[in-house]
């Protein structure tokens, strides 16, 4: 019986059967029997590593290629290999590969179909390597290039906002503390506050990418190999910096994916502060930005509705992340030098977490760069809130040298006065204002705009227009380097 191989996450046929009679061809000299019904289910990954081929196929390909440069297979043998696993990545690509479906993994199946191929002398590929290196290898080459992936992804992500914070330096909107409006921001202003949560997000990508790069091809099984292997040059073939130290460090070391995945639940998370941020400016109590048709879905009775749906399954989507970083760190927690069979399922909850990371990445990319803002909303919504309280205090500070706690409190006595007579500080009587600071003159009133206000807000990582301007220039630089 045999299935057809994917490099697409496996559909529902690609289950193992277990073997009719024998045991395992690969390893079963040892064993009488083959496998039980349920013991080959419970141990078959293919359905899951399957998504690894490529990988796979690179890693054979560099060790047949070595195993010739030293001489421990003839320059033949090696040519043979490497053309059959080349013939077997263009089946794959093609839509032709077909493996037996007793195989437990894709190495065992790469293998299997290698021989079928070339005959005898795809036994000789195994040579000085174990399943236990091979798979680690796999494994931090493809976790490797999602790393760039993402990183590439959240790149693009962060050059959507600019592109709108570009157009909106002047545009004047509540910045909130608490949910409660604050002070006066560019709407500008609050889309970098994106753009740099994201750029850190993207640089703990490259870090993982950098800190995973060693090679653990050659480590074998746990102690090495007395073959004379050379691990500089499948490293380096493999695009690796240097093999890894250790051998039994090699094969049982899984902080690479913990990494990966922890930078994905943080990038995840900053995804979902901007996603639910989108959910309340979208409320047409708010109005700040309106989200077309096509990211926004209806609902089943009300026909009115237009619910920002695409927002809150990102919104959600730390929680998915998170329970994989949660499972793979279970998994990892108890286990000893050096691999036990435990680590078959780091990838299940690997793939996952990077999944759902990059469809929350690009979805929100999409969004994000859809939609439009409305200024005449955000200003509307600073006639609530005294948002320039705080200028109100800084005056009495820098005009009549009052020390900042007693202008606390006397502005606090003035914001009192104006929700009182339910009006503005700007529109507050000056009479009002002088019956708790007699001092104070008409010359406050320009303060109060709320422009103004914003304008005056210039050192560095402000919200002043110009301030604004030179960081999102100083972004972009960043972001073509």
């Amino acid at each position: 019986m045999v299935t057809t191989m994917s490099t697409q996450p496996p559909a529902a046929d690609a289950t193992a059967s277990s073997p009719k009679g024998g045991a395992n061809k690969m390893w079963g000299g040892r064993f009488a029997k083959a496998p039980a019904e349920l013991m080959a289910a419970i141990n078959n990954s293919l359905p899951i590593d399957q998504r690894l081929l490529h990988e796979d196929i690179a890693g054979s390909i560099a060790h047949a290629t070595m195993l010739g440069q030293v001489g421990i297979i003839t320059d033949e043998e090696a040519r043979t290999l490497c053309d059959g696993l080349a013939g077997i990545k263009a089946d794959a690509i093609a839509g032709r590969l077909r493996f037996d479906d007793q195989a437990e993994d894709i190495h065992m199946a790469v293998e299997a179909a290698l021989t079928e191929r070339v005959g005898a002398v795809g036994g000789k590929l195994h040579t000085a390597r174990s399943r236990n290196d091979q798979v680690a290898t796999d494994f931090r080459l493809w976790l490797r290039t999602q790393c760039t992936a993402m990183h590439d992804k959240i790149k693009e992500l962060q050059g959507v906002l600019l592109d709108h914070a570009e157009g909106h330096a002047h545009t004047v909107m509540p910045g909130f503390t608490h949910l409660q409006v604050a002070q006066p921001v560019s709407l500008a202003h609050h889309l970098l506050a994106y753009v740099h949560a994201l750029g850190r997000d993207r640089t703990r990508f490259a870090d993982a990418a950098k800190r995973m790069n060693e090679c653990p091809l050659g480590a074998a099984a746990l102690a090495g190999t007395p073959f004379p292997i050379d691990r500089e040059a499948t490293a380096a073939a493999l695009g690796f910096d240097r093999p890894c130290g250790n051998a039994m460090d090699a094969v049982s070391a899984r902080d690479f994916a913990l990494e990966t995945v922890s930078a994905a639940v943080i990038a995840t998370t900053t995804l979902s502060r901007w996603a639910e941020e989108i959910v309340i400016w979208s409320n047409p109590r708010f109005g700040f930005v309106d989200l077309p048709d096509d990211w926004s879905t209806g609902s089943s009775i009300m026909p009115q509705k237009r619910n920002p749906d695409a927002a809150e399954l990102i919104r959600a989507k730390p929680g998915v992340v998170l329970g994989s970083y949660v499972g793979l760190a279970t998994i990892m927690k108890g286990l000893p030098m050096a691999y036990s069979k435990d680590l078959q399922e780091d990838k299940v909850t690997t793939f996952r977490a990077v999944d759902e990371t990059t469809l929350a990445i690009d979805v929100m990319t999409a969004m994000t760069k859809s939609m439009t803002f409305s200024p005449d909303a955000m200003r509307d919504a600073l006639e609530q809130g005294y948002p320039t309280a705080t200028d109100l205090a800084d005056h009495l500070v820098s005009a009549h040298g009052v020390p900042f706690r007693d202008a606390h409190a006397i502005t606090g006595r003035i914001v009192r006065r104006a929700e009182a007579m339910r009006c503005a500080l700007s529109q507050l009587p000056i009479t009002e204002m002088q019956a708790e600071f007699p001092s104070i003159t008409e010359a406050v009133r320009p303060k109060l705009d709320v422009t103004a206000s914003m304008a005056t807000r210039n050192s560095q990582g402000g919200t002043a227009p110009e301030t604004t301007l030179n960081a999102i220039a100083a972004q972009r630089a960043q972001l073509s380097e």
